[in-house]
């Protein structure tokens, strides 16, 4: 009989460790693994809570959950009241654990939220690799009060494979990161030895030409063709900026103010409150600061822009603002310009916020908060 369990261990484990490793997206990954463990365990519903590093966390996947804990008006899901996310906020959770009386759940039933289909206690395991951790298993069964030690060693062994795959993704994911910031930083190296290098002798030549020329029809196609130049020489200032933001390194505020000044602008900024930003987050504020700072150059009618930032534990906060022209803006119709959608959609996609408040001749303010 021991040798059959044991057996029957090892199918499982290798069919979660199959479905582990073809995976390369933690959300279809967490997704993909709970629903094979809860086919290959006979286990009925599972959860998994992932955390971030403030501490916030979401129900990154979820199989067969009762209605009662979908309730859309009170979404039991999303709080942090329960005992085993506060275990694991406060470290103790650190093996496989039986026999949790399910806050949510007590709550659930409490409140008539909804059927709980049977459901009243489950199982906790840490998901961890090495001293790495990253969030909560839980598994459940109705009329299930309490998981053999054989149980539990299993959704450990499992959780511990979770564990190394979402190191695995992350390492994949920051290894991306690195190869495309390296890729942009040789493109932006080319652009600037090639292309802005040909842009600046054919500014050298055209304003040779304007000088020598005594046609004053030819000197006017010079003369042109100067201005051109010089144009698209700005421009292409400006995509190498984009493409490796000279200054960040020495700060989000540095990089800002030598953006404004490369477009002649003059940018004033205020900070309240001292956070160490993730490099993510500091280059989100720096693309749509950016965005910001091109919109004043080209629509304001203003050489000044304000930034007011104020850093908090979990998120920063950003007051743009220029005394330019403004323009009519309904929140209810589509954002007008690219560059402004694109901030938004920026800041939406960090999860953060954004708006806009402006009207003819009385100047524009964008304000922003993103978490980290």
């Amino acid at each position: 009989m021991a040798e059959r369990n044991h057996l029957h261990e090892l199918t499982i484990m290798k069919q979660i460790s199959a479905t582990l490793n073809e995976g390369t997206e933690t959300p279809v990954v967490l997704n993909d693994v709970l629903s094979k463990l809860l086919e290959v365990t006979g286990f009925e519903t599972g959860w998994i809570f992932l955390f971030h590093e403030n501490d916030n966390f979401d129900m990154i996947a979820s199989r067969n959950l009762p209605p009662a804990l979908l309730n859309e008006k009170y979404k039991p899901m999303c709080g942090s009241n329960c005992w085993c996310v506060n275990r694991y906020m406060k470290g103790k959770l650190q093996n496989a654990t039986n026999i949790i009386e399910c806050q949510r759940l007590e709550d659930a039933i409490e409140n008539n939220w909804g059927d709980t289909l049977g459901l009243t206690h489950h199982a906790t395991v840490p998901l961890r690799s090495g001293e790495e951790r990253f969030g909560i298993l839980n598994v459940a069964s109705a009329g299930k009060e309490r998981f053999q030690c054989e149980e539990l060693a299993l959704l450990e062994a499992i959780a511990f494979q979770i564990g190394n795959t979402i190191k695995r993704i992350r390492l994949t994911e920051q290894a991306k990161e690195m190869a495309l910031l390296e890729e942009r930083n040789r493109l932006a190296q080319d652009l600037h030895d090639s292309v802005n290098q040909l842009l600046y002798s054919i500014n050298l030549m055209a304003k040779a030409g304007s000088a020598a020329e005594n046609n004053m029809e030819h000197t006017e196609v010079f003369r042109n063709i100067q201005s051109i130049t010089q144009y698209a020489q700005a421009e292409m200032k400006a995509l190498i900026w984009q493409l490796r933001p000279k200054g960040l390194e020495k700060g989000i505020i540095s990089a800002l103010i030598g953006y404004g000044e490369m477009l002649g602008l003059q940018v004033h900024t205020s900070v309240k409150g001292v956070v160490m930003l993730p490099a993510q987050i500091e280059e989100l504020l720096w693309r749509i600061g950016q965005e910001a700072i091109n919109n004043c150059q080209k629509h304001a009618g203003e050489r000044e822009i304000f930034f007011d930032f104020v850093f908090k534990p979990d998120h920063v906060e950003v007051v743009i603002k220029d005394n330019g022209c403004g323009f009519q803006y309904d929140p209810a119709i589509e954002i007008p310009t690219l560059g402004l959608a694109n901030m938004k959609n920026r800041a939406e996609g960090a999860c953060g916020h954004f708006s806009i408040h402006t009207s003819h001749g009385k100047g524009t303010t964008i304000s922003v908060s993103i978490p980290f």
